[in-house]
């Protein structure tokens, strides 16, 4: 079973390009992140789920959903 989080972020470099560049929702991972992962890691998460580079997105919050 996944864990939810709210996550927040933006797109930088090229990908910010003519399109909207903040995003916020629900997302769904299949391991609890607190503990394992850095910032960096997900990003790099969340920039592979949307097929970009991971020095694209910077995330702004991530939170666990109860």
């Amino acid at each position: 079973m996944g864990v939810k989080y709210y996550t927040h972020f933006v797109l930088t470099g090229e990908s910010a390009v003519g399109a909207d560049q903040e995003f916020s929702g629900v997302v769904e991972v299949n391991q609890a992140t607190e503990q394992a992962f850095e910032t960096r890691e997900i990003e790099a998460l969340l920039a592979r789920n949307f097929d970009l580079a991971s020095g694209d997105v910077r995330l702004l919050n991530w939170s666990r959903l109860q």
